[in-house]
């Protein structure tokens, strides 16, 4: 059976969601308003197209081979891929079928959509922790942290392998006390692979404009290579791999 969703975009040659060429479907809905979203335009499900899972499916195998030969796969992103439950499941239970490598990019805010079955067709969770205290995560994305924290404990328990990814914001994000708090969780989690510090950009800053939507970041300036360096080394101290 098909499953009804909305998709916002495709990429097809992504190459920073997850390893080699990916597949990279953007969906459409996500629950939590961060302050840098350089997508607030997926954020409600009609910022998406119509389709079913069959015709995405028919695209993806199209490119199947392609995406096998360079080791890659499909990656489910957002909005948040979760807040489409059964379309994302339909999507990761085909590209399994097609013998492709699978990721899920997510909050981990709605952990709880994710069932047993659609976690044993992900093979890469790309875990999105925006903060690591309930004070600061709050603020930057209106949401509590526990959800995500406790999905990533559900993840080392079923020993599925994670990417952790750190948005670095100064003046939000760049307490060294809370990093490397977050840091000693994500290493004594035991499943994560690597952690992807991001420095803060404001490339979506037009998309606010274009929206009508007030953009509170405007005089946030991106971290210094030498902050994104000190950041990455915190996480390196707790024994993870962060390039």
């Amino acid at each position: 059976m098909t499953v009804r969703g909305w998709v916002h975009s495709v990429e097809s040659c992504g190459t920073v969601d997850g390893p080699g060429l990916r597949y990279v479907l953007f969906l459409a809905g996500c629950p939590l308003r961060c302050l840098y979203c350089h997508n607030p335009d997926t954020h409600h499900l009609h910022d998406g197209t119509p389709t079913d899972s069959g015709a995405v499916l028919a695209d993806i195998a199209r490119t199947a081979g392609f995406l096998t030969r360079a080791h890659g796969g499909v990656t489910l992103s957002g909005g948040e891929p979760l807040v489409q439950p059964e379309f994302s499941a339909a999507i990761l239970r085909g590209c399994k079928g097609l013998g492709l490598h699978t990721a899920l990019d997510t909050s981990g805010h709605l952990g709880l959509h994710a069932d047993d079955h659609l976690l044993a067709d992900t093979d890469l969770v790309l875990l999105d922790i925006k903060a690591f205290t309930e004070q600061t995560h709050r603020a930057l994305t209106g949401a509590p942290l526990r959800p995500t924290l406790e999905f990533a404990e559900r993840l080392a328990g079923l020993g599925k392998p994670v990417w952790l990814r750190y948005v670095l914001v100064p003046g939000l994000t760049d307490n060294e006390a809370e990093i490397t708090a977050l840091a000693d969780f994500a290493a004594g989690l035991g499943v994560v692979e690597r952690v992807d510090v991001l420095p803060f950009h404001k490339m979506g800053e037009a998309k606010w404009a274009a929206l009508g939507l007030p953009y509170r970041l405007t005089d946030t300036q991106p971290p210094t290579a030498e902050q994104t360096a000190r950041t990455r080394g915190l996480f390196r101290a707790a024994g993870l791999r962060a390039p």
